[in-house]
């Protein structure tokens, strides 16, 4: 009996393995794809931008990406993250009149919880703070400021530029979907005006926001149950708010769907771009786009062979140009079966520097290198720093070494800075950061005094090359942004908020930055030693 409920379990999860293949996960990635096609082109002037990481499958034409995440805007754990600001949103809305964002879910929710509550907060918070910079602006009568930002608006008439900055007609209601209950409506409200406070102090440029955007920011929900009357598709002008139009690309319906072709069948996977790493076996949205077609008509069985042989001429493609090009390794429990299997106070910190007017260019999902205003810091990705022509020095935190054309030795450090990889556990991952910082702030130093341009880059430019950075702002850079040697630093006490309004100003350029909440705090805890040894 118990060999046969042991054939029976193994049956079972062999038909779930089957249904949660690789193929099935790229052709309803496809399949949904479609979906958010149609719903671009019914604005086609609005720009298309992912929500990462899953949202980055769905579409072959995004013009941006953004981070918002569900975790911000689950019951009873509503947050407005000033680390994950987003800016850059915002100020594409305000230039383009709106914008689309594509994000998607797991089986038996429609949205995923940053579209149902994440960016509805955010957008809350961010009209709140523009009223309550207009409201200043009002208080302290027609100020230069205000002229010229009423000029910048070649698109608005004198009767627009005096409607826009009425606070009355200024909305700054939480707009919620209608699924979300009164109870917990009425609870995230009662946070937002801690939450408003926390993004006033934190040092973000809400004059810049308040230049850009023309009317306030408001999110709409649109998935595929939802009916669109195409002859009745409102103009984004006709609307009194700048829209966010929130994308959900997959199909929330619990029920099996078992589709056939004329060749063969496959089961649809509901947010099938989530959790990239238990399916992909190194696939990359880039990659995938590229052969979408071959990949799709390829079949279940000819699939993985066909992923395996993409991503290795990728991978050597890359290693023959100097760039950093891992051995991509996969468990062989994941690979059971031919078709592959997925497991289951008035802040003063950089204020002339904030006033700096953002480029659309710098929100291109291509840009890799972000300079960090007037510092003569850069960060990025290892991939692009040896075509980076007005570097002077570069301080690479890859695993990988670079190739690159640099005067002399002191102009160039490799510091390879390793981090934790999922399911492992290692002490010396673990404190890497913390213990290659004294080494690399020595470097930076000796650079920076000397008026050299430096880039910090990493593998994805998104975590350990900002946390660096970081590192590199708030110890050798005073309140206003100017390079000091670390006189600001020894004469003060770092906070948690102190380093808080540094990371939102190296966020207002590096868009794609991701840093984790564990290496942030490894340079907090850096920063706050009884005595930084740093030898010059």
């Amino acid at each position: 009996m118990e060999d046969k409920m042991l054939t029976i379990y193994k049956a079972s999860r062999s038909i779930k393995k089957k249904d949660n293949s690789l193929y099935n996960a790229l052709r309803s990635i496809y399949e949904d794809s479609i979906f958010v096609g149609e719903i671009s082109q019914l604005w086609p002037d609005l720009p298309l931008l992912a929500n990462l990481r899953c949202g980055l499958w769905y579409s072959p034409n995004f013009e941006s990406t953004c981070y918002f995440k569900s975790t911000d805007g689950h019951c009873n754990n509503w947050s407005f993250n000033t680390s994950r600001l987003n800016l850059h949103v915002a100020h594409l809305a305000g230039q383009k009149g709106g914008c689309i964002i594509v994000d998607s879910t797991r089986r038996g929710k429609r949205f995923p919880d940053s579209m149902s509550k994440t960016i509805p907060i955010w957008t809350c918070v961010l009209n709140r703070s523009i009223l309550n910079y207009f409201n200043k602006m009002r208080e302290n009568g027609p100020t230069m400021e205000m002229v010229s930002i009423d000029n910048e608006s070649n698109t608005s008439t004198c009767d627009d530029a005096d409607t826009r900055h009425v606070s009355l007609d200024w909305d700054c209601s939480l707009h919620l979907p209608l699924w979300v209950s009164k109870t917990e409506k009425a609870t995230i409200e009662d946070h937002l005006e801690e939450w408003t406070k926390q993004l006033e102090a934190s040092g973000a440029d809400i004059a810049s926001l308040a230049s850009s955007l023309r009317k306030p920011l408001r999110p709409l929900w649109i998935s595929p149950k939802t009916v669109i009357w195409l002859n009745e598709v409102p103009e984004c002008d006709s609307w009194d708010f700048t829209p966010i139009i929130l994308v959900s690309a997959s199909t929330s319906s619990d029920i099996f769907q078992q589709r056939t072709t004329s060749e063969f069948s496959w089961h649809y996977i509901s947010g099938a771009g989530d959790d990239e790493e238990s399916w992909a076996r190194g696939l990359s949205p880039n990659l995938f786009w590229n052969h979408a077609y071959d990949l799709i008509n390829s079949g279940p069985d000819l699939c993985n062979q066909k992923v395996a042989d993409i991503v290795e001429k990728d991978r050597v493609y890359r290693a023959q140009r100097g760039q950093s090009a891992p051995q991509i390794t996969i468990k062989p429990h994941k690979l059971m079966g031919r078709n592959g299997h997925i497991s289951d106070e008035e802040p003063s910190f950089y204020s002339q520097i904030l006033n700096c007017k953002n480029d659309i260019k710098s929100f291109r999902e291509h840009c890799a290198i972000f300079w960090l205003g007037s510092t003569n810091l850069a960060v990025g990705t290892t991939q692009p720093a040896a075509n980076v022509s007005n570097v002077d020095c570069i301080l690479n935190c890859d695993s990988e070494l670079v190739s690159v054309c640099v005067p002399n030795a002191e102009t160039y450090l490799h510091l390879p800075i390793l981090v934790l990889v999922s399911g492992q556990n290692s002490k010396l991952d673990r404190f890497s950061l913390l213990n290659n910082l004294p080494t690399a702030l020595n470097f930076a130093k000796l650079n920076l005094i000397q008026g050299k341009m430096l880039l910090v880059c990493c593998h994805n430019g998104e975590d350990i090359s900002i946390c660096v950075c970081l590192a590199i702002l708030t110890s050798l850079f005073d309140d206003e942004g100017s390079f000091d040697d670390g006189k600001w630093f020894n004469k003060t006490c770092i906070t948690k908020w102190e380093l808080r309004r540094r990371l939102v100003f190296i966020c207002k350029f590096a868009i794609n930055a991701r840093p984790s909440r564990g290496n942030v705090k490894q340079v907090f805890s850096f920063l706050n030693r009884d005595q930084i040894d740093l030898v010059f």
